[in-house]
């Protein structure tokens, strides 16, 4: 006669443990920006905001302060100063920072690639006014090394060379020397993104290197370039430090009012109308936003690929 075996009792689940603090750490990491972010962002954006809306008395205004500036002789000059900036600015970025990070990524295997990588970043070295004083000493041929290029060009002098005529150009080579080299380096790392299965395959059927880089490579780096043409436009509506330097340098040669920025710097400083400068900072903010906004929505930038 057997005997049953005695019955085995299931292992007992050790009681999970409650988390009093779940993602603490991402938490954390962040909390440092966040309150940067609150303290000198948020908080001036509200006070500028304020300062908008209501009058020297601290009483309502309505639009005032909007109708204001906008009836000023230079506003609408220094609109299309920048607008024109803007064209040359972002059709430069996209065609030749997404050109070079392809070249650069066919180069990838090879020494050149790797110091090109670098070279391209050095100038990101030299951001805000340390790039535009580089380039004050590039553009007088009196002691620029490039002194018999700019002679050959016609020009003798530095007021020949920033003439209001060429500002715009001259701004968009020092914005692109500036910021493009950063842009160039995260524009190849989202092409070492793409799989090289999927490059592989188009290589099989037959796919130039002009055919790969137009049908699969720039459209899978689309939301890289809307992410850059975004933070390039606002940054390209914010242009100060350039023209404000440059119209020091060359004695009024160029205005000290060819941007908004520079407008509303004037209202705030030389005018005491701080109301005024607030709103024209307002307006480019909201500006910002509606072109950021109208791209994120056409672009599909939060859609799942």
């Amino acid at each position: 006669m057997t005997t049953a075996a005695p019955a085995t009792r299931p292992a007992r689940t050790p009681p999970r443990r409650r988390v009093f603090w779940p993602g603490r750490s991402g938490h954390l990491f962040v909390a440092a920006y966040v309150v940067l972010l609150i303290a000198f962002g948020v908080v001036p954006t509200v006070y500028a905001v304020y300062f908008a809306f209501t009058d020297a008395g601290d009483n309502f205004a309505g639009l005032a302060n909007f109708v204001d500036a906008a009836s000023d002789f230079r506003y609408f000059a220094a609109v299309g100063h920048v607008a024109l900036y803007l064209v040359f600015w972002l059709v430069s970025l996209v065609v030749f920072v997404v050109g070079l990070a392809l070249v650069l990524h066919r180069l990838t295997a090879d020494a050149v690639g790797k110091s090109l990588r670098f070279l391209y970043y050095i100038p990101g070295a030299l951001a805000g006014a340390a790039s535009v004083m580089v380039w004050l000493f590039m553009l007088d041929p009196s002691v620029s090394p490039v002194s018999s290029l700019l002679r050959a060009l016609g020009f003798d002098t530095f007021g020949q060379v920033v003439a209001p005529d060429h500002l715009p150009v001259l701004f968009t080579l020092i914005a692109f020397w500036t910021g493009a080299g950063g842009w160039i380096v995260v524009m190849y790392g989202a092409l070492n993104n793409i799989s090289p299965d999927l490059l592989e395959a188009a290589r099989i059927d037959g796919a130039g290197g002009w055919q790969t880089a137009w049908r699969i490579q720039i459209p899978l780096l689309r939301k890289w370039i809307v992410y850059m043409v975004i933070l390039a436009f606002a940054g390209g509506t914010q242009l100060f430090v350039e023209p404000q330097l440059l119209s020091q340098a060359s004695v009024g040669v160029a205005g000290h009012d060819y941007s908004l920025n520079q407008l509303s710097y004037d209202f705030a400083f030389q005018n005491n109308n701080v109301n005024t400068a607030a709103a024209v900072s307002v307006e480019l903010l909201l500006v910002g936003l509606v072109v950021a906004g109208v791209f994120v929505a056409r672009s599909g930038f939060f859609d799942a690929d």
